[in-house]
Parts: C-alpha cells; structure tokens; sequence
C-alpha cells in the first residue's frame, strides 16, 4: 500500500513530484549566489557522490533545500530579511517518505551553519556573502550552549557533510549529473525506507 500525505504525492509519485519542481522552479535564482536553485542542488549531490557517500546522503545533499519551494512565503523572503525556515518546511514533505538521516540532514542543516561557524575557526571564510547575510538572520554562530545541544544530534557526521557540500555548491558554471542521474536513487531510498517501514 502506498503511503500517502492526504491530496499530495506518494510513494509512487513522490520522485517525478520532485524532478518537476526541479524543472519548473530550479532556474530560479538561489538567494544572492551566482547560481541557480537546481545547480546549486545538483552541485551538492555531485560533491556527495564524488566523496563515495551512500544512497542517503546523496539524497540529503540534493534535496536539502527543497523547503525553498514548500512554503507560502515570498521568493524574495531572506532578501527582505525573513528567514523562511525552509529546512523546517523541507524536511516536513520529505519526513513520510525519506529515512530519518535525509530528513535529519534537510531539518538541521541551516544549524550546522551555525555550529561549524562556532566550532571550527576556519569556516566562517568559506560563507559566501550571501551564507553571511543569511547566517545574520538564522541566529549568527551558536552560543556554547546550542553547540553541547547540537552536539548531541544522531547523524551530527552526516548532516555536518551535507552542510559542507552545501556551501561547496555554489560554483557559477561547474558541470553535473542532470536530475534524472539521480532519481532512480531517489526511488530505492524511499522504497528501501517505507518497506522497513511496513515490515
């Protein structure tokens, strides 16, 4: 049986849902960086695969900016200088179809900004200027508090590579698979996913 959100997609569906929002909207411009919203997207994944990460990951690294297209705010929201809380929204229309380490590293991977720029003295240089602006509006780098917090997160590993392929993905120009490379693995993640969920 398939596993449906009430009049939204299913198991069956959920993929080719994601390849036309790729198609129609992944075009659109990425919040002040000098590349798309599909490039920026498939560049992360491209970086994931490269690395030798898993079926999971992969995933995560492509979908994890997915919540830009789920909410009801303003395309032009972060420039205005409102956090649309777009990881929120991601992972709540992955969360029934997608594991929980994809849905993990979509939810938490604007906080994993903030912790490596409060861990790791390095990383603050590698924001664009855009990552800057939009740390400024998500919190700024936690307090020691929020890192001991953070710390504590599962798949912490993961959701701190996905971040870092995040921030690697914005390069004007840079060659990648198309989408359609990556939806069969798409498929087996959540296939693989909702049969142990039924089991």
């Amino acid at each position: 049986m398939s596993t449906t959100i009430s009049g939204g997609p299913d198991r069956d569906t959920i993929v080719n849902l994601t390849a036309d929002i790729f198609a129609r909207r992944g075009a659109e411009s990425y919040l002040g960086e000098k590349v798309t919203m599909s490039e920026h997207m498939l560049q992360s994944a491209a970086l994931a695969e490269r690395a030798g990460a898993g079926d999971e990951l992969i995933a995560a690294a492509l979908l994890h900016d997915i919540g830009h297209y789920t909410g009801e705010f303003p395309e032009t929201a972060l420039a205005e200088g409102i956090d649309n809380l777009h990881e929120i929204a991601g992972a709540r229309v992955l969360e029934p179809f997608f594991p929980k380490l994809v849905v993990d590293c979509v939810r938490w991977h604007v906080d994993a900004k903030r912790y490596l720029c409060a861990t790791d003295r390095h990383y603050f240089s590698r924001l664009s200027d855009a990552s800057v602006h939009t740390l400024r509006l998500q919190g700024g780098p936690m307090s020691g508090d929020e890192v001991e917090t953070f710390r504590a997160q599962e798949n912490l590993d993961a959701i701190v590579a996905v971040r870092k392929w995040d921030e690697g993905a914005k390069v004007p120009g840079r060659s990648t698979p198309a989408f359609e490379h990556y939806a069969p693995l798409l498929q087996r993640v959540v296939d693989r996913h909702l049969a142990g969920a039924t089991t």
